[in-house]
């Protein structure tokens, strides 16, 4: 496997793992009436988890590496409101 495809790779785990951890999110906070923050608040939060997996312009501001590593807590159930991301 060349670095190339090995990137190509990677990147695609890291959408796949940002779309699941959307998912999570709105099933989890948005839909399930949990109490830790408002259904527009996590919808919200799954859209921007979304947005940062197709590479959208208007979010490449927003540090990627926090969003994948909020995705990893959102997908283990693993604190993720120690994230900087977690709405306050």
């Amino acid at each position: 496997m060349s670095d190339v495809n090995g990137g190509a790779e990677l990147l695609e785990a890291q959408r796949c793992l940002l779309l699941d951890a959307a998912t999570v999110m709105r099933r989890r906070y948005a839909r399930s009436g949990e109490v830790v923050m408002s259904p527009s608040t996590a919808e919200a939060l799954a859209t921007v988890l979304e947005g940062i997996a197709r590479s959208e312009p208007a979010l490449q501001r927003i540090d990627r590496d926090e969003a994948i590593a909020l995705a990893h807590r959102l997908v283990d159930d693993d604190h993720p409101e120690t994230s900087r991301l977690w709405p306050a």
